[in-house]
């Protein structure tokens, strides 16, 4: 009887070891680990061109270097790979090719699919670019995340795809490029629009082959109806009202003419549409979560600036920025106070190369537009003991301000958030440049339209200030300065594609600074030497 029982056991303990043991082998920490950990310290990170070395060593540490993808996970990773193309990327950043050849080395695609989500993830989350190399002064912290614990709690899931696609922006506006995205490169796959030909300016009353490729390139993109007029090679009231319309989503004056910039944004071919949708899908991937429960938004670009209260648009107004060579720069800060009937003292570099010109011409001019002279005891200089003929760029001893007024270059209030750039808000007396569609006027500040509603709008919570009350402080004339209760955050950007909710689709603007080519040159800088698929 003992005999058998022996024998029993035996057989028990033979068949489970029969089982367990093939088990054991593909996850035993110590087998599969070896490979891994001498890969991540061998010459197999450069050969195999790894990314993101560190987290993955963290990545594995942190799971005794068990190894994480099963084929399913494989598969569903090289899916989302593949859907990345939805944000603007492009799957060969990713080794989808090598990922999918079942010749690899097994151990080679267990590295490249942790590496390869690792990056796609990153990206996502914060961009592919970094932004400081586009915009020097860009200080937004961006949005983080652990993504080593990310992919852990991801693969225990088995919910690859939608890990990832949970991070990109939740912004509706990032949607809604999204959305254009892939309307753009439906177009771009049924041929997409014809090209006018070059040619003098064309106006109403026009004739020629041009005017009905015009009208083609307009009812392509929905701007002119199918139209019933005798002669489609005539200029129409229909077709100038049509120009009209495309001018104003593009942000070009609307006189109704085909002149060289409309002829140009015309001839935009859908290709050039998705470039500029995956430049802004990348803009926005570089913001935070959270720009302010009220905060100011600035779109350079596009002149104009958006106050937003808990998600919704309060205010918007008309903003002038800074000509091309005195660009008004992008970054964040908080307005923490503002002044209403503001001295204005003018930046050297502005006093001697645009005021003291004007001083030369017409000492007069001096005196009429309430300027003043500092000496470098800080006492005012008398202007009759002044011989401006002496004076030049290389010999201005003052400091140049000019006093509270109608004249002033301040207007009636500016806006304070201390920076590096010594950039502000501000009202303008010249109010006339507001009528003009590109407003880049401005010597790097940002000029307000209707700004006193906006004082209004930023000083709602603070008891005491109402509209009258801000009125009755700038008809005394008196310079007075208001802190915020609780500072503003205010955010400068560039944006060269719109949301137009109203529309359900997008706008596309100028990019006055020719700052989109870089962040292009950037997104399609793929497959560096060791990346694409063949050979390594």
């Amino acid at each position: 009887m003992r005999k058998k029982s022996i024998i029993s056991l035996f057989v028990m303990l033979s068949l489970f070891f029969a089982v367990v043991s093939p088990m054991r082998s593909q996850a035993d920490p110590v087998k599969d680990g070896s490979d891994i950990r001498r890969a991540l310290s061998g010459p197999e990170v450069k050969a195999w061109a790894l990314q993101n070395v560190v987290k993955m060593q963290s990545f594995y540490q942190a799971r005794g270097y068990h190894k994480a993808w099963t084929p399913g996970l494989l598969t569903s990773l090289v899916t989302a790979i593949n859907t990345s193309t939805t944000h603007g990327f492009t799957p060969c950043d990713y080794r989808v090719t090598l990922l999918q050849d079942n010749n690899i080395d097994p151990l080679r695609r267990e590295l490249l699919a942790t590496d390869a989500y690792l990056t796609l993830a990153g990206h996502l989350l914060s961009g592919k670019v970094n932004p400081v190399s586009i915009e020097p002064g860009w200080n937004e912290a961006g949005r983080k995340n652990d993504l080593v614990a990310y992919l852990e709690k991801a693969l225990a899931r088995g919910d690859i795809e939608e890990s990832l696609e949970a991070l990109a922006p939740t912004y509706p506006e990032y949607e809604e490029l999204q959305r254009a995205l892939a309307r753009y490169r439906q177009i771009a796959n049924h041929g997409g629009w014809g090209q006018i030909d070059s040619g003098r300016l064309m106006k109403r009353g026009s004739h020629g082959e041009r005017v009905i490729q015009l009208r083609q390139r307009l009812k392509a993109g929905g701007d002119l109806e199918m139209d019933s007029d005798p002669d489609p090679a005539e200029y129409t009231t229909a077709v100038e009202e049509a120009v009209k319309r495309f001018q104003q989503q593009v942000n070009l004056e609307t006189d109704g003419m085909l002149g060289p910039n409309t002829m140009r944004n015309l001839n935009m071919t859908p290709e050039d549409r998705i470039a500029a949708l995956r430049i802004n899908m990348e803009r926005w991937r570089w913001l935070p979560e959270d720009l302010g429960v009220r905060h100011i938004r600035v779109n350079i670009a596009g002149f104009f600036l958006e106050a937003y209260d808990h998600g919704i648009l309060a205010r918007q107004h008309k903003v002038i920025v800074g000509m091309d060579y005195r660009q008004t720069p992008v970054f964040s800060d908080a307005i923490e106070y503002l002044i209403l009937n503001p001295w204005w003292y003018a930046p050297r570099k502005l006093a001697v190369k645009d005021k003291l010109p004007m001083f030369h011409k017409d000492p007069k001019y001096f005196g009429k537009g309430g300027f003043q002279l500092l000496g470098k005891d800080g006492k005012q200089v008398d202007e009759r003991s002044i011989q401006w003929w002496r004076l030049s760029e290389n010999n201005f001893p003052y400091q140049l301000r000019q006093k509270p007024g109608p004249k002033n270059a301040l207007g009636r209030v500016k806006f304070i958030f201390p920076n590096k750039y010594n950039i502000y808000l501000h009202d303008t007396p010249s109010t006339e440049l507001f009528a003009k569609v590109q407003r880049v006027f401005s010597s790097g500040c940002i000029r307000v339209e209707n700004p006193l509603e906006l004082a209004e709008w930023l000083l709602a919570s603070q008891e005491g200030w109402s509209r009258e009350k801000i009125q009755q402080v700038v008809d005394s004339g008196r310079e007075t300065r208001v802190n915020l209760a609780v500072p503003m955050p205010v955010h400068l950007l560039y944006w060269t594609v719109l949301s137009d909710s109203e529309n359900n689709d997008v706008r596309f603007i100028d990019d006055q600074y020719q700052r989109d080519s870089q962040i292009l040159v950037a997104l399609d800088t793929i497959c560096p030497a060791g990346q694409a698929a063949g050979g390594r």
